[in-house]
């Protein structure tokens, strides 16, 4: 699959119209409350549950402020940087009348957490990873309180549930035509973005600081009369922007950058936590069906061949994605504004030469070592076992140099040595047998 475009009724309705690319974005939605999932009735441990204990028995005290309500000490407790943010501009949020190219909506982010704060907002919104169920919803009342609390909000999966997620609840990064209010034009369409869009498709109704050279992007620009015109104005006016001021207060929010490396990191990562978890619940589905298939039968216990297929399928489209098949080329350095670029690599779990898999390249790829770093969390760990021994298989495969097919080619015999050597001391669970272990 490449980039995916999205036709778009108004700005607060579900997503729909996904063009049929195959695969798991052009499948069915998978029912959340499946017995073997159980999205709304089964247990969390997700950071914000985790958080809300804290609270409750004393041991984290959030501060409120004036200005920000709980933010800055949410982002704090969940270790959320604040060179993070992000800022969207677009009416594309359930706070959408707040929200518009005067008063952005901003983001902060890690790998399983996602806050949204809008300036005026009654709530702070959250998009957090279970490592089992995936994307979990909540809000935080803006308003002081001896001990806050956090609410569940399983009514985002109206928007957060659906092609553009892999068909499970999710997060998406929105690329659209915005006009001078910040409403999409809606014969514009929508394109759903990741590593593998072209940045001319990408951050439509975004704010985008840092440089990219002659490349394109739809950051930045509005549709002044989209009667006339569907088209974003792509200039040097809209492009290569380093500071805010001239199009909002930036000095209004807890950071004055919407860093453009911030934003390509979220678009990875967003895309990558929706397949890990449309694998997860995959597989988990067929082997339930597949024991009730066996037991209604009478047939000993064991894997059908077409459970086997179904699950196999899904891993290779998670497996392409992790190594970042078909993703866009950079046609000139990318810099960003904010430090997060400095501040994401410091995260970085490195082998005996320096190297891991948050080495950033920004140059003619995102990554230097083509491998999702997104592999050291917990809902990747989480994934069924079923599932993480087609992965180890098909990934030796690939490292190993005995997969050549095209969606592999991107990879050269450096990089293959350089993510094994990278594994074999970040995270030697992932390689395949103790011979591919000993490469480097």
């Amino acid at each position: 699959m490449r980039h995916r475009k999205v036709a778009t009724l108004a700005a607060l309705v579900p997503i729909a119209g996904v063009i049929a690319l195959g695969g798991l974005s052009s499948s069915y939605m998978v029912p959340v409350d499946n017995e073997a999932i159980r999205y709304s009735k089964g247990p969390v441990d997700d950071p914000i549950f985790r958080l809300q204990q804290k609270i409750d028995s004393g041991a984290v005290k959030l501060q409120y402020e004036d200005e920000f309500g709980y933010l800055r000490s949410v982002l704090n407790a969940l270790k959320v940087p604040q060179s993070s943010q992000v800022l969207v501009f677009s009416k594309t949020s359930f706070q959408a009348p707040r929200i518009g190219p005067r008063m952005p909506r901003a983001l902060y982010f890690n790998e399983d957490v996602t806050v949204g704060f809008v300036r005026t907002g009654e709530v702070l919104e959250f998009a957090v990873q279970d490592p089992r169920q995936g994307t979990i919803f909540y809000t935080l009342d803006q308003e002081r309180a001896t001990k806050p609390h956090f609410d569940r909000r399983d009514i985002c999966l109206q928007c957060h549930q659906s092609g553009a997620t892999f068909g499970v609840p999710g997060m998406m990064i929105r690329s659209v035509t915005p006009d001078r209010t910040g409403f999409p034009v809606m014969s514009a369409g929508t394109y759903i973005t990741d590593h593998r869009s072209p940045l001319k498709e990408r951050w439509g109704g975004w704010y985008v600081t840092g440089t990219t050279g002659e490349q394109e992007h739809m950051g930045n620009a509005i549709v002044r009369n989209p009667m006339d015109d569907e088209k974003l104005p792509i200039s040097e006016g809209t492009r290569n922007v380093t500071e805010l001021g001239k199009y909002f207060d930036a000095g209004a929010y807890v950071s004055p950058h919407s860093d453009i490396v911030a934003l390509m990191a979220l678009e990875h990562q967003t895309q990558m936590l929706n397949l890990i978890t449309r694998v997860g619940w995959e597989a988990r589905i067929a082997m339930y069906e597949n024991d009730a298939i066996n037991h209604s039968l009478g047939e000993p216990a064991g894997m059908r061949e077409s459970t086997e297929r179904r699950i196999n399928i899904a891993v290779e489209e998670l497996l392409e994605y992790m190594v970042y098949s078909g993703e866009a080329k950079l046609l000139a350095p990318v810099k960003g504004t904010s430090g997060f670029t400095e501040e994401f690599q410091k995260l970085a779990r490195k082998d005996s030469k320096g190297r891991s898999l948050r080495d950033l390249d920004l140059k003619a790829r995102m990554f230097r070592y083509p491998l999702s770093y997104m592999i050291y969390t917990e809902p990747f760990d989480a994934l069924p076992p079923v599932v993480m021994k087609r992965l180890r298989l098909r990934l030796g495969e690939v490292l190993s140099g005995k997969e050549t097919g095209p969606k592999f080619a991107h990879l050269t015999q450096a990089d293959r040595m350089a993510i094994v050597g990278i594994l074999r001391d970040t995270k030697k669970s992932l390689l395949a047998d103790a011979e591919l272990a000993g490469k480097n």
